[in-house]
């Protein structure tokens, strides 16, 4: 019994790892496999666009789905599995049509396994004492790893083994979700009528709460849709800006190795607290950092603006919605955060043609606000967590 924690928390790792590692692959370089497919620029933006939007609507869909079956670790793999099919019509000889079909299809497919896994690691933390944030880091490594194996596979000649990774990242991700233990929840299932009334879902003040923690995410939008753009335009070399992007990452996966320790110190709303200022002040400063230290300093922030804000939100989620919904509540959140994100791009991408500094400084005033209402619900919060 004394070797069954670090066995779950291990496959549970895995289990981020896997997926992590297809959605680096998938984010960075799809586009560029289109490209390669003979897409052009109107039709990358359509099929991505289209597939983008129907991942919002899916997410919390699919999620609650598989909340009502109680079957998280079954669901997982029947959408990677679902997701790795999808995706292979890609290597059909056929035209636009079943490109876009492949495509969308594997992002709808794909939407839920993050809420859901999320859910089942939360569960796990709640039911071993094991530590969510440092199982969840190796997602963070997972994407890490495929950033560089995506930048040697992303040629003409080879980007056709970019897609074949993605699908073994799917199969892969099924089956460790598969060697997971089923979660126990009778109680819950027990008392289901209790658990729907407890749920808060249809309370009023649950989706403010839901907007504010999708904002923090949001302010990472022009960042995201235009950070190495503006970087380019600066002149900084393009090994440079890759190292500046694993800089962000390495600091996010460094609070997620103390976030344990951490969270035992400081309640969730003070990382939403934490996360706010870190952005506030890294969006102000963006424009500013004209030296790769200034630039390399301010990345290191992203440990705290992007992770901080994630564990926080995850953190407040599971606190306030019962067990049996929280692939529901996380879902719900993912689905906050890409209306945002989406809103957030379109207006960064208006701004930038104007000023490219302006979208940055308008992402500060984002993180703000967020940070203000976050004071502002904070004792409501700790009422609601209890």
């Amino acid at each position: 019994m004394s070797f069954a924690l670090p066995s779950i928390s291990a496959r549970v790792s895995g289990l981020f790892a896997s997926h992590f590692f297809g959605v680096g692959l998938f984010l960075p370089f799809f586009p560029v496999v289109l490209g390669f497919r003979g897409l052009d620029a109107a039709e990358i933006g359509l099929v991505l666009g289209i597939g983008t939007i129907a991942r919002i609507g899916a997410s919390p869909v699919l999620s609650n789905l598989s909340d009502r079956t109680g079957q998280r670790r079954l669901s997982i793999l029947i959408y990677a599995l679902a997701a790795a099919a999808l995706l292979l019509l890609y290597f059909l000889p056929f035209g636009l049509v079943f490109v876009s079909v492949a495509v969308i299809g594997f992002m709808v497919m794909n939407a839920p396994i993050v809420p859901l896994s999320d859910a089942y690691a939360l569960d796990v933390q709640r039911n071993t004492g094991a530590d969510y944030a440092r199982m969840r880091l190796w997602g963070s490594a997972g994407f890490v790893v495929a950033s560089i194996v995506g930048g040697t596979l992303a040629s003409e000649d080879t980007s056709w083994l970019v897609v074949v990774a993605i699908v073994l990242s799917s199969f892969a991700t099924g089956a460790v979700a598969m060697s997971l233990p089923r979660q126990k929840r009778g109680k819950e299932k027990q008392d289901s009528d209790a658990a729907d009334a407890a749920t808060p879902f249809r309370s009023v003040w649950f989706w403010p709460l839901l907007t504010v923690l999708g904002l923090y995410q949001a302010s990472h939008s022009a960042f995201y849709g235009f950070g190495t753009i503006y970087w380019q335009a600066m002149s900084v070399p393009d090994f440079a800006i890759g190292l500046l992007w694993a800089t962000g990452v390495v600091a996010e996966i460094a609070l997620f190795t103390v976030a344990g320790k951490l969270s035992q110190r400081f309640d969730p709303a003070i990382f939403l607290l934490a996360a706010g200022v870190a952005a506030s002040l890294r969006w102000l400063l963006f424009p500013f950092a004209d030296t790769l230290p200034a630039m390399a300093a301010l990345q290191t922030l992203h440990g705290l603006s992007f992770g901080a804000a994630h564990l926080g939100a995850v953190a407040i989620l599971a606190r306030i919605v019962p067990s049996q919904w929280a692939g529901t509540g996380q879902g719900l959140l993912a689905t906050s955060v890409g209306i945002q994100m989406a809103i957030g791009l379109s207006i960064s991408g208006a701004l930038y043609e104007v000023n490219p500094d302006w979208p940055f400084y308008l992402m500060s005033i984002v993180a703000a606000v967020g940070t203000l209402a976050t004071l502002v619900m904070t004792p409501m919060l700790r009422r609601k967590m209890g």
